[in-house]
């Protein structure tokens, strides 16, 4: 739901000035309220997500964070000016210099969002072009409802192109990875 717009735009210097009491993301200086305390399946969906990705990586570099943690995508300016700060399910960043202490700097390699009803249009739409910008490499949309889910991947004109559609008995093979392979039957 999108919050009314006091200002022209906002950036990351606004949202840190927010209490911390209430969720908020940033995309292209507008803010959008996230919805209270995920449902119940919502948090299942990630927890099963989160300790497949996890367990994988356990021997890897790259690393995985669940929300809420801040991603600042940005296109080169000072850091209090970013115009774009979300807070994705899950992200796994593999570039360890995109990380600190206040998050991550720039685009994580995989996404992945898990739809509820308030944020439909967020998840669809405007994140959906905002990760295919910064070059998110693999984004996934995770439908609890219907029990599916959307991969986009960057293609070779470094665009998504469309999506691969699975269902909850299938299984998908994570291609940023050699190797993971999650089997949505595990996760739904």
């Amino acid at each position: 739901m999108a919050i009314p717009i006091k200002k022209e735009k906002y950036t990351y210097k606004d949202y840190l000035s927010w209490k911390e009491d209430k969720k908020w993301e940033i995309i292209d200086g507008e803010v959008y309220a996230m919805s209270p305390a995920p449902s119940r399946i919502h948090q299942e969906i990630s927890g099963n997500l989160f300790f497949y990705i996890k367990t994988y990586l356990l021997d890897k570099t790259c690393k995985v964070y669940a929300a809420p943690f801040d991603v600042r995508l940005s296109d080169g300016e000072e850091d209090e000016e970013i115009k774009n700060v979300v807070q994705p399910d899950i992200a796994v960043i593999c570039d360890e210099h995109k990380l600190d202490y206040r998050g991550a700097k720039g685009a994580p390699d995989f996404i992945i969002e898990i739809v509820s009803p308030s944020s439909t249009f967020l998840d669809y739409v405007k994140k959906l072009n905002l990760y295919g910008e910064y070059g998110v490499r693999e984004y996934w949309i995770v439908d609890p409802k219907d029990e599916n889910v959307l991969v986009y991947k960057v293609s070779r004109d470094d665009k998504y192109g469309k999506p691969q559609i699975y269902n909850n008995t299938d299984e998908i093979k994570v291609s940023i990875f050699d190797n993971l392979i999650i089997d949505l039957k595990k996760i739904f």
